[in-house]
């Protein structure tokens, strides 16, 4: 079942036909709007989405912030709160349904409004849990946004199918409310958000219309690079994948086995389970690891990586695994899953969900980690 957070900003568009230039001012002051698009535009969406009869839940907060749409629009809904204020919204409501809504580990926010609300999603959930806006407000400046309610519907239908959906940082902007006391309208950036969009290759990667294996590889060993932190210990699993990206950097790794890398330099190689846990635990910084799949099964984890026991991988924690691939081989799989066959059913359990895919130079896509089973 794939689990979809909704957060409706019910006072979405109201200041648009009053000549506001946002409805900030309005929100919080009385039941939702009449001018407000909120709940119609979420419910396009949500229509969309309830005649596929895919298995779909809703989860969010009671009332109009999630509820009243969810159920018109004829989907499962579990509510996970209330806002302050029965039929009513502010800004804090929207954070703290936010910030519930990434406690429960739903697959994707959607969250409809405009700036202000974008903001708030920003200030709950950070830079790396993926959200999806769809479009109501008064000021759009930000990039998080579906073009529409129906493009909205269409990112989560494919998620849900197994497409290839890249997922990138986009931009929070709102309007600079000192340049607008000057007269002049300019946005100022905030953050930004992680965001699902449809894609296709990446025109840097092509070569006769084919994605090229190894110009992939080189593009995500320079984008790794770029982003490693001499204070984190990496751990590079098994698999020539990986063996590229290590040579890229001018390491030559064991094909077979975990290498540990520390500032750049190799701090172990071809590590058991009990050495990768004596690492661990002498190194007070931060830890990640960086794994692929297995080409045509789909395995990430449980397939010729046992050095991560159940304990190591609940240790490091999900969020710190780096997942390569390039998009040929996970279009190879046919929209079926990522799998994790960690010989704890609790923990296989625990892995699934949508996590993204690093498929290039900055380019990343997300896809579903499933069970043998489905």
């Amino acid at each position: 079942m794939f689990t979809l957070g909704l957060i409706i900003n019910p006072y979405a568009g109201s200041g648009g036909p009053l000549g506001l230039k946002g409805s900030d001012a309005i929100a919080g002051q009385g039941a939702a709007d009449a001018h407000s698009r909120a709940h119609a535009r979420a419910l396009r969406c949500l229509q969309i989405l309830a005649a596929t009869a895919l298995d779909i839940e809703v989860l969010g907060y009671q009332g109009v912030m999630a509820e009243n749409c969810a159920t018109e629009a004829g989907l499962a809904f579990s509510a996970i709160g209330h806002s302050a204020e029965r039929d009513r919204s502010a800004g804090e409501d929207t954070r703290n349904a936010a910030r519930a809504l990434k406690t429960h580990g739903v697959d994707l926010i959607l969250f409809v409004g405009g700036d202000g609300t974008a903001r708030d999603i920003y200030q709950a959930v950070g830079d790396k849990y993926p959200v999806l806006g769809l479009p109501a407000g008064v000021k759009m400046h930000s990039g998080v946004y579906a073009v529409s309610p129906e493009s909205a519907a269409e990112i989560v239908v494919s998620l849900i199918r197994g497409a290839l959906v890249e997922i990138a940082p986009r931009e929070v902007r709102d309007i600079d409310e000192a340049g607008l006391s000057q007269g002049q309208v300019r946005s100022a950036h905030y953050g930004e958000l992680l965001v699902p969009a449809i894609g296709g290759f990446l025109q840097n990667v092509k070569i006769g219309g084919r994605e090229s294996e190894e110009l992939v590889l080189a593009d995500i060993a320079d984008y790794l690079q770029e982003e490693l932190d001499d204070q984190t210990l990496y751990l590079l699993g098994p698999g020539s994948t990986t063996a590229f990206l290590a040579d890229a950097w001018g390491l030559e790794k064991t094909l077979l086995g975990f290498d540990a890398m520390l500032a750049g330099q190799w701090r172990g190689r071809d590590l058991s389970a009990a050495q990768i846990t004596a690492l661990l635990d002498s190194h007070p910084g931060p830890v990640k690891v960086v794994i692929t799949l297995i080409a045509g099964q789909g395995h990430i984890l449980g397939r010729g990586n046992q050095q991560l026991t159940p304990e190591l991988i609940r240790r490091i924690g999900r969020e710190n695994f780096i997942i390569v691939a390039s998009k040929r081989k996970l279009t190879e799989l046919n929209g079926r899953p990522l799998l994790v066959d960690s010989n704890d059913a609790a923990l296989d359990q625990a892995w699934r969900g949508y996590v993204p895919v690093i498929t290039g130079y900055r380019d990343a896509v997300m896809y579903r980690v499933g069970l043998a089973d489905g």
